[in-house]
């Protein structure tokens, strides 16, 4: 295993990441601006409306195959012995991107829900700019938790 997922074992340092985490991607959704911004907020909009709750349900559910996907790198970052977790996660970015969001493809593919599926299939031709830019935060809150 890694930090991250040794981390979340535990039942309140997994609830600390969810929320973190819900916050991160609410800040994130927030930022977006024009034609993609929109797109991003309408889609986050129909996802959120599902039901109270259904984004960080949907990250806690997520989450023991993000922390897999994000611990190689995180390790990475630890053994290099950089001191800046943000500037080694953002050299790394597209391919941080892609492991999380290999995550979310699979997902999807299974999705019961196809609102949710169609949203997500909608954003995905955007997901990995996104996720680079995204990078900052997600950097953070590996280190807040799993440091």
């Amino acid at each position: 295993m890694g930090a991250l997922s040794d981390a979340i074992r535990d039942d309140a340092k997994r609830r600390a990441v969810v929320d973190d985490g819900v916050l991160a991607i609410e800040a994130e959704v927030k930022a977006k601006s024009g034609l993609g911004g929109m797109a991003v907020k309408g889609g986050y909009k129909v996802v959120k409306n599902l039901k109270p709750g259904f984004v960080g349900q949907a990250l806690d559910h997520l989450l023991d195959d993000f922390a897999a996907a994000i611990d190689p790198f995180y390790d990475g970052y630890k053994a290099s012995g950089e001191s800046d977790v943000v500037a080694w996660f953002r050299g790394r970015d597209k391919a941080i991107a892609e492991a999380l969001l290999g995550v979310t493809d699979a997902r999807a593919r299974r999705a019961k829900n196809k609102s949710v599926a169609r949203a997500y299939n909608k954003l995905r031709p955007m997901a990995v700019g996104h996720v680079c830019e995204a990078m900052p935060r997600i950097a953070r809150l590996v280190e807040k938790h799993a440091g």
